[in-house]
């Protein structure tokens, strides 16, 4: 059962072996990432060698896709914020704050502006 999503930024941070993630990481439960991630981390890599640590990385996370109602809910906060001041959100993000909204489960994320005005307190900031 998923008890939280990280996101890109996260699994990024774990790739590049960056300590407070680490830490962060092997301190807390068994967390879940969206099909959507897992599809930018591997759009992301520059080579095979990097496709197969990530791929090795990625193996380690329960992986949760995206359903017909929450592509529904993501065009909706799409239509509510795209055009307001404060808000920038991306296809991608509003799919992955879909899935997270969805469950009621926290989405550990860096990008707090874009993920907060669609699911508030459930984007959550791991670390520093």
């Amino acid at each position: 059962m998923t008890v939280a999503i990280v996101d890109s930024t996260f699994i990024m941070h774990l790739f590049r072996r960056y300590q407070p993630a680490i830490t962060w990481f092997d301190s807390n439960q068994r967390f879940s990432i969206t099909s959507i991630s897992w599809m930018e981390v591997m759009v992301g890599v520059p080579n095979k060698r990097a496709q197969s640590e990530s791929l090795d990385l990625l193996g380690g996370f329960e992986i949760l896709f995206v359903t017909d109602a929450d592509q529904r809910w993501a065009m909706e906060q799409i239509k509510r914020l795209r055009f307001s001041n404060s808000n920038s959100t991306m296809l991608n993000d509003a799919l992955i704050a879909a899935v997270a909204y969805r469950l009621q489960v926290p989405l550990y994320t860096h990008n707090l502006k874009d993920m907060t005005p669609m699911i508030g307190t459930l984007a959550v900031k791991p670390y520093a």
